[in-house]
């Protein structure tokens, strides 16, 4: 009995290999980016990309990478830049301070209307979903 059980989670694993994954998140990101940017089609291909993603990682059938070890106490200090950059987005969105104080996705508009770095820059997002899933 022990046996069918070993290959049915054999079985079930071996699409979770990277071999299988690369090229099913380059595809997503593909398409995910050659869709308009904030169109309805994008919305929700984000989340239904992201759904899947949050599904494969709460069950049990995905391989888990061991926790990444405890950081040392001074590595807090480096949420600080990133506390500030945040409250500095937030507060500028808004206040809609327009070109005087633009945000970050404002600057980075021109680069993400082309849909190469769009799809790179769904590829990103979704390596570091993948990992969290993996967690």
């Amino acid at each position: 009995m022990e046996h069918s059980h070993e290959r049915f989670t054999a079985a079930s694993r071996s699409w979770d290999r990277p071999l299988v994954t690369v090229p099913a998140l380059v595809g997503v990101a593909l398409v995910g980016g050659q869709l308009p940017s904030f169109s309805t089609p994008a919305t929700l291909w984000t989340l239904g990309a992201g759904a899947v993603l949050i599904w494969l990682g709460l069950d049990r059938r995905v391989s888990r990478r061991p926790a990444a070890p405890r950081l040392p106490a001074g590595a807090g200090w480096w949420l600080l830049p990133v506390a500030v950059f945040a409250l500095f987005e937030a507060v500028t969105f808004v206040a809609d301070a327009g070109h005087e104080f633009p945000t970050f996705s404002r600057l980075m508009d021109p680069v993400l209307e082309h849909p190469t770095a769009r799809s790179a820059a769904w590829l990103a997002w979704l390596v570091a979903f993948w990992g969290l899933a993996r967690r």
